[in-house]
């Protein structure tokens, strides 16, 4: 399925081959470029995605990608977990998409998944310096509930965080 709800930009979450690779790159690229993280992160990404790949379920599980001229420039996803909960991952923007909500977009359409899907609580994990994030997923009604001390993370320095979003009672 393919949405378009910017003249530039196009939503998909039909799964291609070369998807998934084109997303750990995007973030390995990225946030070395943005915030200096090294390889380890790009590893992390790689096996998260691989899970996903693995596991999928396409009732329980998506995952978008926001698409210009064929070029990658954003993503988000759904992986549904335990007792009714689902974790949101891979989450980016390109800075060349950012600033025409392209990322609000991406968090509304994979929470009304997540509501279709009858989960009845959404998480994440997230890092610190991801302030631009944070803001979007507490204007959500996501809380932060978890934060670990600050420690090397990825070849910086990084206070990991979760945030948690209640749909259902």
């Amino acid at each position: 399925m393919v949405e378009t709800f910017d003249r530039e930009v196009s939503l998909r979450h039909d799964l291609r081959p070369g998807d998934l690779g084109r997303v750990t790159e995007l973030h390995g690229v990225l946030y070395a470029e943005e915030y200096g993280f090294d390889h380890t992160f790009e590893s992390y990404v790689a096996e998260s995605l691989g899970e996903f790949g693995r596991l999928y379920r396409p009732g329980q599980d998506r995952l978008w990608l926001a698409e210009r001229d064929g070029r990658l420039v954003g993503s988000i996803g759904i992986l549904g977990r335990e007792d009714g909960a689902a974790q949101l991952r891979w989450f980016l923007v390109h800075p060349d998409a950012r600033g025409r909500g392209l990322g609000r977009r991406l968090l509304n359409e994979s929470l009304a998944f997540c509501r279709a899907a009858g989960y009845r609580s959404v998480y994440l994990w997230t890092v610190n310096v991801l302030t631009d994030a944070a803001r979007l997923y507490t204007s959500v009604g996501f809380r932060l509930t978890e934060e670990t001390p600050v420690q090397p993370t990825w070849g910086v320095m990084l206070a990991e965080q979760r945030y948690d979003l209640t749909l259902a009672e």
